[in-house]
């Protein structure tokens, strides 16, 4: 598709043939056993779609939020750690929020298994958002398909 768009080639030979050969290729992984279920995360519907959008909305707050703290005189950072209780019950969905923190300005996913995460955050507030989030929610909610 990426090469397709750049190249402004679109006889119906080329579209073709991208189809084909990303069927074949999909075919012949499938029949390989090289392709990771988790890899094709179909369970999570369209909702993921919505997540998305809702979570480049809170990049872009926390962007603002980090850009105030560090222009400001003071530079009133107040670093923090803070662990707090898994909700998900994927590997998948810690994964997808584990790595939703870490995209978030401000906050970083340090550790994350199967019963906790730990985070770090430049301010304790941001840190302690993480807990019982909106966004905790919300990829329990596209783990679940709900």
């Amino acid at each position: 598709m990426f090469w397709l768009l750049l190249s402004g080639l679109y006889t119906p030979f080329l579209i073709g043939a991208g189809v084909g050969t990303a069927l074949f290729a999909t075919w012949f992984g499938r029949r390989l056993s090289v392709v990771d279920p988790e890899g094709q995360p179909f369970q999570l519907g369209w909702r993921i779609f919505v997540y998305w959008l809702w979570l480049a909305g809170e990049v872009a707050k926390s962007s603002l939020t980090v850009a105030r703290i560090v222009l400001h005189p003071k530079l009133p950072i107040s670093p923090s750690l803070v662990r707090f209780k898994a909700s998900q019950s994927t590997d998948l969905g810690r994964v997808i929020h584990a790595n939703s923190i870490t995209l978030t300005p401000g906050t970083l996913s340090i550790h994350c298994n199967a019963e906790e995460f730990l985070v770090h955050g430049l301010t304790r507030e941001g840190a302690e958002g993480c807990v019982n989030s909106a966004m905790d929610r919300w990829v329990s909610r596209c783990e679940q398909g709900r």
